[in-house]
């Protein structure tokens, strides 16, 4: 692959379109907003990386169609919530049989659908991927060592994204269990809330670890009740960016737990995918008969429903059983 095509002028956008250019791929990059356009064309982006000059070479327009014109593969690096509005108006001018590589974590609140489900219906002639893994833009935008994975159905699809993204720098595993992968960056973001506001609310350590390690059994029950293999969960897809999300203040969703616990403004906030995620999190373990506590205690805090104390009074008071159960 020689010419990469990238939806999105955010922060992790900017930041992949830069790791495929360095991977020396001919990288174009479609922003909805002018000034981003040409910010990122001349080496910045003050909104999303602000701070921060890299390197020119990124082809950006306005125009979807000019951007994904020739693209050799696509990543879709837009908010799940958005992630079907975006396909659909893209969709009629992608190169057919051209890869999308889906590159937001999440699942649609609406209608529950995961994200491959998602570009399935919006642009069938085109093949899905899913790159995910503990990563942080602002890491990868300064070339900073990073390991992620690049999920397909196809092997030779995923060793063959994998490679063309690949660099001394950020290094792309492949893996088929496309299922696993978008189930583990999805569920890991409604988890960093939890654990952030368990900070936030000043409960300790302690409880953060106890909130993390059990929530990943949730993470882990969910995903077999999808067909992800356990060991795709226990990876960077799964494992792996859930002890990124839930111990740094720079996720996005573990700030917002934060604020959340400590009772402050959340309006306006940069945006937390976990916020949306929650919800339909909770109630596909319900429909799926599977038992997720923590998630499901994470999405009515978030709805006010229940407030931080009475989440951690009947978690604390469920019934004893073992470990392994």
């Amino acid at each position: 692959m020689t010419r990469i095509a990238v939806l999105g002028g955010g922060a992790w956008g900017t930041a992949l379109a830069l790791t495929a250019l360095r991977a020396g791929n001919d990288v174009s990059l479609w922003a909805r907003e002018p000034d981003a356009a040409r910010a990122i064309a001349a080496g910045q982006n003050p909104r999303y990386l602000p701070d921060m000059t890299f390197e020119t070479g990124i082809a950006t327009d306005t125009d979807i169609a000019q951007s994904l014109a020739g693209a050799e593969a696509i990543l879709a690096v837009i908010p799940a919530q958005s992630l079907r509005a975006v396909l659909a108006q893209a969709a009629p001018h992608m190169p057919k049989s051209v890869p999308v590589v889906l590159c937001a974590k999440g699942i649609e609140s609406g209608s529950g659908k995961l994200l491959s489900e998602i570009a399935a219906e919006a642009c069938p002639a085109n093949p899905s991927a899913t790159l995910s893994g503990p990563s942080f833009a602002t890491d990868v935008a300064r070339g900073m060592p990073t390991a992620v994975v690049v999920a397909a159905p196809s092997e030779g699809l995923a060793a063959d994204l994998a490679t063309a993204l690949s660099t001394r720098a950020f290094r792309c595993y492949s893996t088929t269990d496309q299922t696993g992968v978008e189930i583990g960056g999805a569920l890991k973001n409604v988890l960093a809330i939890a654990a952030g506001a368990t900070i936030g609310a000043k409960l300790g350590a302690s409880a953060q670890a106890a909130l993390v390690t059990r929530g990943f059994v949730e993470l882990r029950r969910i995903g077999a009740a999808f067909g992800a293999q356990p060991e795709t969960l226990m990876g960077l897809s799964g494992l792996g960016d859930l002890l990124l999300t839930c111990a740094s203040a720079q996720s996005r969703n573990f700030a917002y737990g934060l604020a959340l616990g400590r009772g402050e403004a959340l309006a306006g906030r940069p945006l937390a995918e976990g916020v949306a995620t929650a919800g339909i999190a909770a109630r596909i373990a319900d429909e799926k008969s599977v038992e997720a506590p923590i998630i499901a205690a994470t999405a009515l805090i978030l709805t006010g429903k229940l407030t931080i104390a009475q989440a951690v009074e009947n978690l604390m008071t469920r019934p004893l059983k073992s470990e392994a159960d």
